[in-house]
């Protein structure tokens, strides 16, 4: 019951956007739209796709300053989709960090502030990729502000990560000050506070962040291009900056609350941007259920491939992350 009360913010997002696709798509429409599709553009759309996971997988293998090998890193980056795509509560980053602590020497809360640096990073991209193709996209005034709304609160939490590893042991000293009247909490959090901050190194070494967000920048901007090439499979006319706008669009509409994989949420965000961009809602929400096609078949074909050959199950994953939440109150048994 407690979970399912968790589920239903998401749960009624999801079913109140698939009702209003319904209600204003002709499906038959959309139907010929599919048929009428650039295969041969999907094709290499389809391609891109795995070369930006291989990129990705370098992208955090930098933040873990290589301390793993890349096929761990790669295959476990996989199962995070896979989990994100199929179990409630956006578990895949949770569990790619649980999983990648089984497969080499890192710590679980070691591994987690790299994949908190990821996805705020992310989001400033994603900002400041929306922001930048508002001005040529009619009709679109006002998400611009969004995304600079965004984009700040996430360089605020940008700078205070890097302040928080700069002066790590100035931050430490201020925990114990001021959980000294509960050893029980300073001891546990003390330990906790010591291997993420180490985990959040990666911000204060130059070198090492600028490999990591050049590598982010190419991975947006094969995104960019994968975007581009699915509209122009629907849309002859379509232009590079709509690849710009429903990927910043997309991004953010993952981010709102759903049922696993963006259900609902990824095709109206997607639909919606190329509907703005081409008044063709049906022709739009085709192409929105093919990217999102592309987003379960990839995790389909690597991710259960990763988890097979580790002897591993989706409903065994979950109930092992379930009984990490649980012992999360004890945390001298987290990995």
């Amino acid at each position: 019951m407690k979970d399912f009360r968790r589920m239903l913010p998401g749960l009624l997002v999801s079913l109140g956007l698939i009702a209003a696709i319904l209600y204003f798509v002709d499906l038959k429409a959309m139907l010929e739209a599919v048929k009428a599709a650039n295969y041969a553009i999907l094709a290499v759309v389809f391609f891109i796709g795995i070369l930006w996971l291989m990129v990705r997988g370098l992208v955090w293998r930098t933040l873990l300053r290589d301390r793993v090998t890349y096929a761990k890193v790669f295959w476990t980056l996989n199962e995070g989709y896979l989990l994100n795509n199929f179990l409630p509560f956006r578990l895949g980053e949770i569990g790619r960090a649980f999983l990648l602590s089984r497969k080499s020497d890192l710590k679980f809360v070691e591994i987690l502030p790299t994949i908190i640096i990821e996805r705020v990073t992310d989001l400033a991209f994603s900002a400041a990729i929306l922001v930048a193709a508002v001005p040529f996209v009619v009709g679109a005034q006002g998400a611009d502000r969004i995304g600079f709304i965004i984009g700040g609160l996430v360089v605020v939490g940008l700078v205070a990560m890097y302040l928080l590893a700069r002066n790590r042991q100035w931050a430490l000293d201020v925990f114990h000050k001021l959980s000294h009247r509960w050893p029980v909490i300073q001891k546990l959090g003390g330990s906790f506070l010591e291997a993420f901050f180490t985990g959040l190194e990666v911000l204060t070494d130059a070198k090492l962040f600028a490999r990591f967000f050049l590598l982010m920048a190419l991975n947006w901007g094969m995104a960019i291009f994968q975007y581009y090439l699915i509209s122009l499979a629907f849309f002859p006319q379509a232009k590079p900056v709509w690849g710009m706008f429903v990927l910043g669009a997309a991004a953010f509409g993952g981010a709102i609350p759903s049922l696993p994989g963006g259900v609902g949420t990824l095709e109206g965000a997607f639909g919606g941007a190329l509907t703005v961009l081409s008044g063709d809602q049906s022709t739009a929400l085709a192409a929105a259920l093919v990217g999102h096609f592309y987003s379960y078949a990839y995790s389909a074909i690597f991710g259960l491939y990763a988890l097979s050959r580790e002897g591993q199950t989706l409903s065994g994953i979950y109930q092992q992350l379930k009984n990490l939440q649980i012992r999360s109150e004890t945390p001298e048994n987290t990995p």
